[in-house]
Formats: C-alpha cells, sequence, structure tokens
C-alpha cells in the first residue's frame, strides 16, 4: 500500500473517531454516578465504548476508502479480480477481536464480584457505621415499602440510606415480579415472590434520587415510583432514632413520629388529598371524606380507618378500583399505624 493511501486511511480514521468521541462525551448517556459500585460500573461503560469507538473508526474508515478510491465506472459491468486471502491479515482480525472480548469479560467479572462483596462486618450492634446496613424492600403494585431490621423494623415508603456506608438490599415481592433501578447506583435487582433477592449500593453523594420499577408488573406500573435520599450520617441517625422512638410504641404522643409525618414519610401525601396534612394528590380517594365514606360502610370512623389502612380492598370508595392501594402497610408497627388512625379521624371536620 502506498504511502498516501495510509494517509488517507488514517485521515479518515482520525475524524470518524474524534466524531464518536465527540458523540460519546457530549451527550450526557448516563446521569452522575452516586455509589462506588456505579463508579466501576461507568469505569466499565468507558472502557468497552473506547473499544467500540476504536473498531467504529477503522471499519468506516476502510470502508469509506474503499467506496472512494475503488469505485467504478456506472458502465462497467465486470466482475473484480480473484484474490487470494492474506493468512496473517486473517489472524490478526481474530486474534484482536478475541483478545478485546476476553478482556471486557475478565473486567466485567471482576467488577460483578467487588459490586456484590460486603465488607466483613464488624463485631459491634447493627446501627455500627462499620458494618452494612441491612435494608429489606418489598415490593407490590404499586408502590415500595423499606424496613430496617437494625432499627425495630422501622419502615418508610422512601429508602433512607447513609453515605460511605455500605448497604444491603434485601428485596422481595408480595404479587408479582417487579424490579428496582436508581439510575444513579447504576444497579437494578428483581424483587421475585418468594425470593430474596440481594443488592448491594454504598452511597457516596448527598441527594435524592428516584426509584424506578423496571418491570411490566400492571396498569400501574409507570406510577411505581419512590425515592432514595442519601444523607448524612448524623441526619440519618436522627431520622433512624425518630422512627424506633415510635415502633417502640406510644406514637406521636411518645416522643415518636407523629400522625402527619407518618403520613409524608411513607408517601400517602401522593396520593391522597387531605387538608390537615397539605396534600392533594388524587389517585385515591379524598381523605377529607373518611367520615361520609366510613357512615356509607356502616362503621365506626377509627375502625373503617384502620381498616383502611390495613386491608385497603375491604372497602373501596366509587369510582376507584381494587388493588390499586398496597397492602403493605400493614407491615408497619402497631404503634405507627395508631398514630395514623388518630391524625386522619381528628383532621375530619
Amino acid at each position: 500500500m502506498r504511502r498516501g493511501s495510509i494517509f488517507q486511511l488514517v485521515g479518515l480514521g482520525v475524524v470518524f473517531g474524534v466524531g464518536a468521541a465527540a458523540v460519546a462525551l457530549l451527550v450526557p448517556w448516563l446521569p452522575d454516578p452516586a455509589s462506588k459500585q456505579a463508579d466501576r460500573i461507568d469505569f466499565l461503560f468507558w472502557f468497552v465504548t473506547v473499544i467500540c469507538i476504536a473498531i467504529f473508526a477503522l471499519v468506516a474508515a476502510v470502508i469509506v476508502y474503499a467506496v472512494l478510491k475503488f469505485r467504478v465506472g456506472p458502465d462497467d459491468d465486470s466482475d473484480g479480480p480473484p484474490v487470494h486471502g492474506h493468512t496473517g491479515l486473517e489472524i490478526v482480525w481474530t486474534a484482536v477481536p478475541a483478545v478485546l472480548v476476553t478482556s471486557i469479560s475478565i473486567l466485567s467479572a471482576v467488577i460483578l464480584t467487588q459490586n456484590e462483596r460486603v465488607p466483613r462486618a464488624s463485631a459491634g450492634p447493627a446501627r455500627d457505621p462499620l458494618r452494612p446496613l441491612v435494608v429489606d424492600v418489598v415490593a407490590q403494585q404499586f408502590a415500595w415499602l423499606f424496613k430496617y431490621p437494625g432499627y425495630k423494623n422501622a419502615t418508610s415508603s422512601t429508602l433512607r440510606l447513609p453515605v460511605n456506608r455500605t448497604v444491603k438490599l434485601r428485596l422481595t415481592s408480595l404479587d408479582v415480579i417487579h424490579s428496582f433501578w436508581v439510575p444513579e447506583f447504576s444497579q437494578k435487582q428483581d424483587a421475585v415472590p418468594g425470593l430474596i433477592t440481594r443488592l448491594i449500593i454504598t452511597p457516596k453523594r448527598l441527594g435524592t434520587y428516584p426509584v424506578i420499577c423496571t418491570e411490566l408488573c400492571g396498569l400501574g406500573h409507570a406510577l411505581m415510583r419512590s425515592q432514595t435520599e442519601a444523607m448524612t450520617t448524623s441526619k440519618f441517625r436522627q431520622w433512624a432514632a425518630s422512627q424506633t422512638r415510635g415502633a417502640g410504641g406510644g406514637g406521636g404522643a411518645s416522643g415518636g413520629p407523629s400522625g402527619k409525618a407518618l403520613f409524608v414519610s411513607n408517601g400517602c401525601d401522593g396520593c391522597h388529598t387531605f387538608k390537615p396534612a397539605g396534600s392533594t394528590g388524587t389517585v385515591g380517594p379524598d381523605l377529607d371524606q373518611l367520615r361520609t365514606e366510613a357512615a356509607r360502610a356502616n362503621k365506626p370512623l377509627e375502625a373503617f380507618i384502620r381498616e383502611s389502612i390495613v386491608d385497603p380492598d375491604a372497602y373501596v370508595a366509587p369510582r376507584y378500583p381494587k388493588g390499586v392501594m398496597p397492602k403493605t402497610f400493614s407491615a408497619l408497627p402497631t404503634a405507627q399505624i395508631a398514630a395514623l388512625v388518630k391524625f386522619l379521624a381528628e383532621g375530619q371536620q
């Protein structure tokens, strides 16, 4: 091959490589990583991307060069000259892809192993920041519930995590298969009925990130969202302490979370309108009308409210379908349910 042809090929390769690199770098394909696991996955993504850009630049340069250099006239119907294969070239274009694919496989295996590794726990109590934080994730059409076994099974509809502490999520589902995904953590895991699956996360950046179900799970699939709040260790301890006081008995009056705080932390304000809480949700019935609905169901107000929390399909307000409100709230501690019932009952006109 002539030196001029080599320069042309190299020039075309540089042009295509720069163009592909610009598309890869200038378009925000991925969210900013918010966990240590996401950093590793991002490294793998860019490692594969660099390989793809190099291959694209080489192939595109050869194709364009061949089209321009060896283009025949419109009236030339003759066959091309027979060319014998080049053994050395065939070895190269077989060996190089094999090496690249093997390197991607090895790096992927190493990263997956690191991301699934749980640091050796210390001998301290469950609340020791050196020990992994265990969170039970319960999925049900169409909501998420997060329980903290190390904090007297405190519950929340928002996943609250301390930064720079390893978190072990134990996922399950009460009905169909769901899939847990936080884009900024770059990991997904299925929640399967009858099984406990696991996901390891180490948040590294403060912020609030969406929790999304990525498994088609029914008519309300698009609404099955929550939030992850990555907070400082001191703020997490403060929140957990307020929840454990409530789980120990007495609700708001005993120093635990108030009924209003529970109403908000469990996501009730996202679906219901209730003036005392300042909520305007329209997914579920208007909770300002609970007294009317209790009379329609022929039940005492507080008994009706309690039943609606633990067994929401026992009575469904007119014009609302069954099966929309999850039954996971029956797992709330008795004191928290009592605080919610009191808050909702006292808020009726």
